[in-house]
C-alpha cells in the first residue's frame, strides 16, 4: 500500500476509535482533514482493520480490553433476549476492535421480517427504523436502539439488522484474513470466556 493510503488509514483509524465512526465515514472525514481531493484513492477495509488494530495497540491498550468485554457482555444479553431470531454478532465487537465509542451490530435471521419489530414493541423498547447496506450490498431494514451498558455507565447504540432466514446461507464464509464475519451466541460466549478477542 502506498504511503498516502497508509496515512489516510491511520487518520481514519483514529476517527473510528475515538469518535465511533464507521469505516466509510472515517475515510471521507480523513480525506477532508488531510485537505486531499475528494477523488483520492481510499484504503480498503482490510487496511483499515490493520490501522485500527495498530491505533488501539498504541493508544488504548490499557482501556480497550475492558471496554470490549463490557460491549460483548451487553451484546450477549441482547442475543439471548432475541434468541428466536437467530442473532449473530458482527462488526468491531465481534472482531475485537471495539471501544466504548463503538456500536453493537446484531444480525437477525427471521422467518417473518416484521417479527423482530413486533418483539421490540412487545418489550416496550423504543427504536428507530432505518435502511442500511446489507450482507450482499442490498438494502436491509435496521432497528436502532439505545441501551445502557452497565459496566461503561453510558448508553450504547445497538443496531438490529433484519434479514430473511434464507440470507443465512453463505453468511458464515471467512473473510480475506480467514476471520468469520459473524458469530452466534455460543461463539460470543467463547470469546467472553477467553481473555483476548
Amino acid at each position: 500500500m502506498d504511503t498516502l493510503k497508509e496515512e489516510l488509514a491511520a487518520v481514519a483509524a483514529r476517527l473510528v476509535v475515538e469518535e465511533g465512526l464507521d469505516y466509510a465515514a472515517a475515510k471521507r472525514r480523513a480525506v477532508k482533514q488531510m485537505g486531499l481531493p475528494s477523488r483520492t484513492a481510499l484504503p480498503d477495509n482490510e487496511a483499515m482493520d490493520r490501522a485500527v488494530e495498530d491505533y488501539i495497540a498504541v493508544f488504548c491498550a490499557d482501556t480497550q480490553p475492558v471496554e470490549l468485554q463490557a460491549l460483548r457482555a451487553l451484546a450477549l444479553v441482547w442475543m439471548e433476549r432475541l434468541e428466536r431470531f437467530r442473532p449473530h454478532i458482527a462488526g468491531a465487537v465481534w472482531h475485537g476492535t471495539a471501544t466504548r465509542r463503538s456500536d453493537i451490530y446484531l444480525q437477525l435471521f427471521c422467518d417473518d421480517s416484521k417479527s423482530a419489530e413486533i418483539s421490540l414493541i412487545d418489550m416496550n423498547i423504543p427504536y428507530e427504523p432505518r435502511t442500511v447496506t446489507g450482507l450482499h450490498g442490498e438494502p436491509v431494514d435496521a432497528l436502532s436502539v439505545h441501551v445502557v451498558c452497565p459496566e461503561l455507565h453510558e448508553q450504547v447504540g445497538l443496531h438490529l439488522l433484519v434479514y430473511d432466514l434464507d440470507d443465512m446461507r453463505g453468511a458464515m464464509r471467512a473473510d480475506s484474513r480467514g476471520r468469520r464475519p459473524r458469530g452466534d451466541a455460543a461463539a460470543l460466549r467463547g470469546l467472553l470466556h477467553d481473555v483476548g478477542p
